[in-house]
């Protein structure tokens, strides 16, 4: 059943994000082409990969984030940016990475991350 899945909606979802990319506008294009490598990540293997480089894992993160606020149209400037609001999303976003990992270690980390945003997010404004 998984490779009838791949082959029937994987590939060709996968060749119509790539056919969209080149509309894309360049800030777009910059945040996948920074993402894309790590797409296949879950919560598991990026730990894993990581081999307890935290970096590797903060570099990760970071990229998803990125097309998860472009996703969003979302801009720090539309935020309360003091120190306590900032810690209060930082802490919100953890959380939330936190749930959605203890969830499902093998859920897809761009997901988690992308849930986590939007409840970070949530509220802030």
């Amino acid at each position: 059943m998984s490779r009838f899945w791949i082959a029937t909606i994987a590939v060709p979802t996968f060749q119509l994000a790539l056919a969209t990319a080149a509309l894309a506008d360049p800030a777009a294009e910059k945040y996948v082409d920074d993402a894309l490598p790590y797409m296949y990540h879950s919560c598991a293997s990026v730990v894993e990969e990581a081999s307890g480089d935290n970096a590797y894992i903060d570099k990760v993160i970071r990229a998803l984030i990125a097309v998860s606020l472009y996703n969003r149209d979302a801009s720090m400037a539309m935020f309360d940016v003091s120190d306590n609001a900032k810690t209060a999303m930082h802490d919100k976003f953890v959380a939330g990475i936190k749930k959605g990992c203890a969830a499902d270690k093998n859920a897809l980390l761009a997901g988690v991350v992308d849930t986590a945003v939007g409840e970070a997010l949530s509220g802030s404004k």
